[in-house]
């Protein structure tokens, strides 16, 4: 069985080309590692600001924070994009991946250990 891993990126004051650069990095990064990637970036209709709207949703990003948690219980691991430590949900997601025993992967680290060798 594959293991699988998911994202934890910051979005605020990112373009949408630097979350897609970090995004294509981290799961290459990931799928070198032998990961299977779940989806954390949420971009279908049902997730638009228009649908959460019609649905009652009244802090948007707490429901992006909460299928990003349902979608963490399906992996192993968690990767932890730069930056991480500055973004409230990102911080969530670090805190329940240390309390259910995800393994913890930052980009971070990875830099870190390739300058290093």
């Amino acid at each position: 069985m594959k293991k699988k891993a998911m994202l934890s990126q910051p979005m605020a004051g990112k373009t949408e080309k630097e979350i897609i650069e970090t995004r294509e990095r981290a799961i290459a990064e990931l799928e070198k590692r032998g990961y299977e990637v779940i989806n954390t970036f949420f971009t279908d209709e049902w997730y638009s600001k228009e649908k959460m709207e019609e649905r009652g949703v009244e802090n948007i990003p707490l429901c992006f924070l909460a299928k990003s948690l349902e979608n963490m219980s399906l992996c192993h691991a968690a990767y932890f994009c730069e930056g991480w430590w500055n973004a409230r949900g990102c911080r969530i997601e670090h805190e329940a991946a240390l309390a259910y025993g995800l393994e913890i992967i930052t980009e971070e680290e990875l830099k870190k250990n390739a300058e290093e060798a």
